[in-house]
């Protein structure tokens, strides 16, 4: 998996492009939320445009990890599913549970 990070405002945006599974791709993912944390970002837009695959422990992991931040006193949003994470989310009703926006520019604003 391949992080691009950048910044609108007071938002870090992750741009995720790769298949987000067990192994390489969550540790990168989860080792990245980390760094961003202890650098103080607190208002993360997760761009999932670019999941190309995701198996159980993926959508594990945006739950984890999107829970870490909110600890942390932050926010975290996810936005521009594709069509197959986006079905595993409705599946599986995460969702629900996860703060989900159809745009970027959604997301950033809630942020």
């Amino acid at each position: 998996m391949v992080i691009r990070i950048r910044k609108s405002g007071a938002t870090t945006i992750l741009d995720l492009n790769g298949p987000l599974m067990v192994g390489d791709s969550e540790l990168a993912f989860r080792t990245k939320i980390q760094e961003l944390l202890q650098e103080g970002s607190r208002k993360l837009a997760i761009n999932l445009a670019g999941v190309s695959e995701m198996d159980s422990w993926g959508l594990g992991a945006l739950v984890r990890h999107c829970s870490q931040v909110r600890r942390a006193g932050g926010r975290c949003i996810f936005f521009a599913p594709t069509e197959r994470v986006l079905h595993l989310l409705e599946t599986t009703h995460l969702g629900l549970v996860l703060d989900m926006a159809e745009s970027e520019a959604e997301a950033v604003s809630r942020a």
